[in-house]
């Protein structure tokens, strides 16, 4: 067999292996940002869900580019019987979220991101697991910008934020003999 054929070969499978492996890597809808007002919202995203469960989270950076603070709620969600914006802490070794009751400022100038371990959109009875590759839409009403759709394009199970290095942006349990814990708390 000559050196060429050999090359051939070799590049073939490569090729073949490539494409296999692709078609196991599900892709990622691309994110749209958002503008209402002097409101910008950025790489809305989601988290998959496995089957049965009864939450799912959403994130985004807001910016405020106006004079004045705006506040944000969430009013509705197509994969959810409610959502709502909740702030997650840890106490005495206990992560607890809780909603933000009256909506989240903005400051003017101010830009904050919603992300897996800290604030973040919970989506609280979930209609249909949410499935990496698909779409979730929520309705978000700023006190003074006003209402809009965001669409949040759904990302694996455990995914890091988008633009975070694999392994980072996660939230991390601790588990075993020191008692650490979620919770989630209502009003």
């Amino acid at each position: 067999m000559t050196i060429i054929a050999r090359t051939n070969i070799w590049l073939a499978a490569g090729c073949a292996l490539a494409l296999a492996l692709a078609q196991f890597a599900a892709p990622v809808a691309q994110a749209t940002d958002y503008n209402v007002g002097p409101i910008q919202i950025t790489a809305p995203w989601a988290r998959a869900t496995p089957k049965g469960a009864s939450t799912g989270a959403a994130y985004m950076t807001i910016t405020n580019t106006g004079k004045t603070p705006d506040k944000v709620s969430c009013l509705s969600s197509d994969a959810s019987a409610e959502c709502q914006i909740h702030t997650m802490v840890m106490n005495n070794g206990v992560m607890q979220m809780r909603p933000v009751e009256g909506g989240l400022e903005i400051k003017p100038g101010e830009t904050v991101t919603l992300k897996p371990g800290g604030l973040h959109v919970m989506l609280v009875n979930l209609k249909h697991p949410l499935e990496q590759g698909t779409t979730v839409k929520a309705t978000l009403k700023f006190d003074t910008a006003g209402s809009v759709d965001v669409d949040y394009p759904v990302a694996a199970i455990g995914a890091a934020a988008p633009g975070v290095p694999a392994g980072g942006g996660t939230m991390q349990l601790q588990g075993g003999g020191g008692g650490g814990g979620m919770q989630m708390n209502k009003p």
